[in-house]
């Protein structure tokens, strides 16, 4: 099959990752058994913790890492045989910053878009200095940029050959808070015109921020991957507050039943439940605690994180 043909039949996905292992020469199995499939135009988050195989599995479909054993596809290109057409369709943007201090931003980001092989286009980098907040720095000197700037021209460098999947591994590390959201609207602006977008990250809020699916990954192998929304509905909990008018030493045994925990000495009773289950009737429990003589004055509920879930999931 020519390089330039992608397979019609799997170019429905941006991304089609079959049966993936990596072992290193150490014996190491850094990925054992991925199967993915990330689809044209979303933004898919890989969450994991530190060693799970988040950047092995970046760098095997970018091509930097040779897979033991399995198959990728980007956009329909596979990037064993047709890793020409594979790489072109990627724009990667590392965690570490890495760049020519001494180039200003425009050289910089030019420079990148020759490297695959794509004519002068300076209509086109215009725009995407511009669509980064870059403009009124492209004359600068990388070494002269803040830390947030720099990270954004790793971003436009990556975008200057027009690439349909853009991977962000740790995209806003040490960056503040402020950039960060500005960054996540970016990145979102990104999916609006086609872009696939993955990213990896330590922040939790920015994949439930950003992300349209959720794949955790942990020992090299992935636990699950969801919809965002699904996977909140579905492994989310819920807990519910009850501040008492009268403190209480002990729960009493008629309440053992729905695993209340007692708080702030006894002033407060937490209910903690999931939301996929009805095991109990939150009515039910309010005539137990009235018989009891125990009366909550205020009432206040709140749903878990997807922090709290993606510590569940993996143990940490």
């Amino acid at each position: 099959m020519p390089d330039f043909m992608p397979d019609p039949a799997v170019n429905a996905n941006a991304i089609t990752i079959s049966a993936l292992y990596k072992t290193y020469d150490n014996g190491f199995k850094a990925l054992a058994g991925i199967d993915l499939e990330i689809k044209r135009g979303e933004i898919f988050a890989l969450l994991g913790p530190n060693g799970a195989g988040k950047t092995t599995l970046i760098n095997a479909v970018c091509g930097i890492v040779q897979p033991s054993s399995g198959h990728i596809r980007v956009c329909g290109y596979d990037n064993a045989v047709q890793y020409r057409a594979a790489r072109s369709a990627i724009g990667l943007v590392p965690q570490e910053l890495t760049t020519d201090a001494f180039e200003s931003v425009w050289n910089t980001v030019s420079f990148s878009r020759g490297l695959f092989g794509k004519p002068k286009n300076p209509a086109t980098i215009e725009k995407i200095l511009k669509d980064l907040s870059l403009w009124d720095k492209k004359d600068e000197q990388i070494r002269k940029l803040s830390g947030g700037m720099k990270r954004r021209v790793m971003i436009a460098k990556a975008l200057s050959h027009e690439p349909q999947v853009l991977f962000l591994d740790e995209p806003t590390a040490g960056v503040d808070v402020e950039l960060r959201k500005s960054m996540w609207a970016q990145v979102r602006a990104l999916r609006e015109t086609g872009v696939t977008v993955i990213l990896t990250t330590h922040y939790i809020e920015e994949a439930e921020e950003m992300a349209d699916r959720i794949g955790v990954i942990n020992k090299g192998q992935l636990v699950l991957t969801e919809e965002k929304n699904a996977l909140m509905q579905k492994m989310g909990k819920r807990q519910m507050v009850f501040t008492l008018r009268d403190a209480i030493q002990a729960i009493p045994p008629a309440l053992s039943a729905y695993g209340l925990a007692l708080a702030e000495n006894g002033a407060k009773l937490i209910y903690t439940y999931n939301t996929h289950q009805a095991s109990h009737d939150v009515s039910d429990m309010m005539d137990v605690l009235k018989a009891n003589n125990i009366r909550p004055k205020e009432i206040d509920s709140r749903s878990s994180s997807l922090e709290e879930i993606f510590i569940e999931l993996v143990g940490a």
